[in-house]
């Protein structure tokens, strides 16, 4: 095993199998020590069931699960030193705050007075004093869900294990305690594999986001690197808002990339790209503007038909000519766009974010394993020419 001391949970080629289809797929992950790593994704992308088996409730149909070094295949959830908090909550209803909280210490026959040190101790981390004696009916969502964290973190593992605990919880008050659980982490110093399909959610609270999609882990990296250089179409489209444009690379000059579009053509800052090369360009919303006469390098030409209004931004709809659709992020004050006006479209050339397609990647993966292969051929032929 693997003995890097700033990896808690290791994942190596773990997959998944339901009734012959794989849910999870040649999974390999590194969750450091202390950190705070999201799993995101849509519903059925296979993160819940990630933890699951990281949690031991579902076992792993090929691959190792490592804590600290340590192959966990074989120990049953209660053998393992991580905690799971559940959207559901799971308390017992017909317990108090303290009796909920005690519950896995008095299973393990801890000390009384070892316990109420204890209880008392996450009842004030987590702020319910003076609810101490409170059933789960006679409290709030966010009250309750304190309640589950402090149940888990009182057992001190070395990894808690969230999945989507905030989720039935009303929108001011998720808010909220995103900031209180980012705290609490940051507090405790415990790592936290936290799951959720809310984006905001994900980009608010991490150190490392994991981005899942039918299986794979399309990306790993901080907030920032998922959100402004993501590195497939999915992750540009799923981690906040984009538009998406197919485009094909018609001439390069240096770091500059003239790109030609169904609606038209403009001019990119992006080096490590061909000529005659598939591409797709996004762009973020808060990215896009429009002009009314023609911008230099650029000729994107669509009709406004519709203007959205979403609090500190309105989004402007804008139709190109090929029938696709794009969203303009406008401040209130900006000049007013009649719908039906014509319009041109344009960017930053460094504001857009490129991505390969899916061909060009995989075109990428096997000239990259020929030219691996090329290298370990040419090495061996060359020691066996200097033997003889």
């Amino acid at each position: 095993m693997n003995g890097d001391k700033d990896v808690i949970v290791r994942l190596v080629d773990v997959e998944k199998e339901f009734d012959g289809v794989k849910v999870v797929k040649k999974l390999n992950l590194e969750v450091r020590r202390g950190e705070f790593l999201t799993l995101l994704g849509p519903s059925g992308c296979g993160k819940t069931t990630t933890l699951r088996m990281i949690a031991g409730f579902s076992d792993a149909t090929t691959g190792a699960i490592e804590l600290e070094g340590k192959d966990v295949a074989n120990l049953k959830p209660n053998e393992r030193d991580v905690n799971t908090v559940f959207q559901n909550y799971a308390l017992f209803p017909h317990m108090n705050v303290e009796d909920n909280i005690a519950f896995g210490l008095v299973e393990k026959k801890v000390p009384k007075k070892e316990i109420k040190e204890r209880v008392s101790e996450m009842i004030k981390l987590v702020q319910l004093e003076g609810l101490e004696k409170r059933k789960p009916a006679q409290m709030s969502g966010g009250q309750k869900q304190r309640v589950a964290i402090a149940r888990a973190l009182i057992n001190r593992p070395k990894v808690l294990l969230l999945d989507e605990p905030l989720g039935a919880l009303d929108l001011k008050l998720r808010k909220q305690m995103q900031l209180e659980l980012k705290h609490l982490q940051q507090k405790l110093g415990i790592t936290f594999i936290y799951v959720t399909h809310d984006q905001e959610e994900a980009l608010t609270m991490s150190d490392r986001i994991a981005v899942m999609n039918d299986g794979v882990m399309e990306q790993i990296g901080t907030p920032d690197e998922v959100y402004n250089h993501p590195r497939t179409k999915f992750v540009a489209s799923f981690v906040g808002e984009s538009n998406i444009l197919e485009s094909y690379v018609e001439e390069v000059r240096g770091d500059l990339l003239r790109i030609s579009l169904e609606s038209g053509k403009a001019v990119l800052h992006a080096p490590g790209f061909k000529k005659e090369e598939m591409i797709y360009i996004c762009v973020r919303p808060e990215n896009l503007q429009l002009a009314q006469a023609p911008i230099e390098h650029f000729s994107i030409r669509g009709r406004v038909i519709e203007h959205i209004f979403a609090g500190s931004v309105i989004k402007t709809v804008v139709e190109l000519v090929n029938g696709q659709r794009l969203r303009v992020a406008r401040h209130p004050g900006e000049e007013d766009l009649e719908v039906g006006t014509y319009v041109y479209v344009f960017w930053n050339p460094k504001k857009a974010i490129i991505v390969h397609t899916v061909e060009e990647q995989i075109y990428n993966v096997i000239e990259g394993n020929l030219n691996r292969m090329y290298e370990e051929f040419a090495e061996k032929y060359s020691v066996a020419d200097k033997e003889a």
